[in-house]
């Protein structure tokens, strides 16, 4: 058998030391510990997620397939989270066993930082027997025996304590080193990568319904610089026609809107009788219903009410997606226009047409005039809805009409 230096790392030590069948058996528990975390289910979610959403970017049409076998997925790693926390709460033998391999683990941890700490003072004697010590509590827990794991702990402890006592004294990165790499890893994300929105209204009905949660995807027009609207460099491509977009208001910096891009740089717009003229050419739109019915929500009663509204099938420069007219128009609606979009900026508009504060309408800031959305106020584009709390659904008896809206789970943003 080998002896530990007082310059090897412990964890280094210890695995010189393993046999082949405790190597087996330590990374059946991995695995094992791994599969019965409760981010287990979360990062299978996750994992499905990235594929799901480049699926239906790339191939529109692979939806039809893919929502549904992504909610049953979902929807299944929902309910094996349920089962593990039920079983992890039950169950006494599991809740203690994971108490002390936890403990077992931080007494590691801390042993491994403290001998890199001071490798130069510590002799090879005391290294080996923290070592030897050290694999016995391992050995303990991969046997799934608690008490002998407990007794195991002590020894460590105590051993722990005795030698490496003077030097337990935690620095300050040692207390906010974990929280600030937590930190820092979801600020990339929600920079770079993702970013979750809740539709407070509904400007964008029917496409996205109030209280739908959805996911942004941060970096396919590029990467703002943090707390500021510049963007140094397009990644993916710029906004197009169709595109619903996620942007800080440039008339009231204070709100983020979500609107339907419908003119891109160089584009004349006009509404004339509801239909969208794009430099001149009607954009094809078919009437689905007369008389249909949607649910909105009335901030000052606190209450859901039916909204009745005609609605339409629209071709967007070949983005095909619902949107909505009031059957009782305001005078002055029938010809809005023309708008000319100037360079780097986008026109937007709500799918809820009467009832949208969008580029026509200011972007819903006081007074009158037309508003564009600068690229660097864009934040990104709404790929799909990741959850739903709003109208109908589980449980909305039991909470004023609001309830989980399964259906919408991972519905694609068209």
């Amino acid at each position: 058998m080998s002896t530990a230096s007082p310059s090897a790392k412990l964890g280094a030590a210890m695995a010189a030391r393993r046999t082949p069948e405790q190597l087996r058996a330590r990374r059946q528990l991995v695995w094992r510990e791994l599969l019965t975390s409760l981010w287990a289910p979360l990062c299978g979610v996750g994992l499905a997620f990235i594929p799901y959403v480049t699926l239906i970017e790339m191939a529109p049409a692979t939806a039809s397939w893919a929502q549904p076998l992504m909610k049953g997925f979902g929807l299944l790693m929902v309910a094996a989270f349920v089962g593990l926390l039920v079983w992890r709460n039950v169950s006494r033998k599991e809740s203690v066993l994971r108490t002390l391999r936890h403990e077992a683990r931080e007494l590691l941890a801390e042993d491994e930082r403290i001998l890199e700490r001071v490798k130069d003072k510590v002799p090879a004697t005391v290294a080996d027997r923290l070592t030897e010590q050290a694999l016995r509590v391992e050995s303990a827990s991969v046997a799934g025996n608690a008490e002998a794991l407990r007794t195991e702990v002590k020894a460590l402890e105590a051993l722990t304590q005795e030698h490496l006592g003077p030097y337990r004294k935690q620095s300050v990165w040692d207390f906010v080193g974990g929280f600030a790499k937590a930190l820092l890893i979801a600020a990339v994300i929600r920079t770079v990568l993702v970013e979750p929105y809740r539709i407070p209204s509904g400007s964008m009905l029917p496409t996205l319904q109030i209280g739908d949660q959805v996911f942004v995807n941060k970096y396919i027009y590029g990467v703002r610089i943090p707390f500021t609207n510049f963007v140094p460099f397009r990644i993916v491509r710029a906004p197009q026609r169709g595109d619903v977009i996620v942007f800080n208001n440039p008339v009231d910096e204070s709100k983020d809107f979500i609107k339907r891009v419908v003119g891109i740089p160089g584009d004349t717009v006009e509404i004339v009788d509801g239909v969208v003229r794009i430099n001149g050419e009607a954009q094809t739109r078919t009437l689905v219903s007369p008389d249909f019915v949607v649910h909105n929500w009335d901030e000052r009663a606190g209450q859901w009410f039916d909204q009745e509204e005609v609605l339409y099938r629209e071709d967007l420069s070949g983005v095909v997606h619902s949107s909505l007219q009031s059957p009782m128009r305001m005078p002055g609606r029938e010809h809005e226009g023309p708008y000319t979009v100037p360079t780097d900026s986008v026109f937007v508009m709500g799918d809820n047409r009467d009832n949208s504060a969008d580029s026509r309408y200011n972007l819903g800031a006081p007074g009158y005039g037309v508003a564009y959305v600068p690229y660097g106020h864009i934040k990104g584009k709404a790929m799909v809805v990741w959850l739903s709390l709003g109208y109908g659904g589980l449980l909305s008896n039991l909470f004023g009409g609001t309830g989980l809206r399964v259906e919408r789970f991972f519905e694609p943003v068209r």
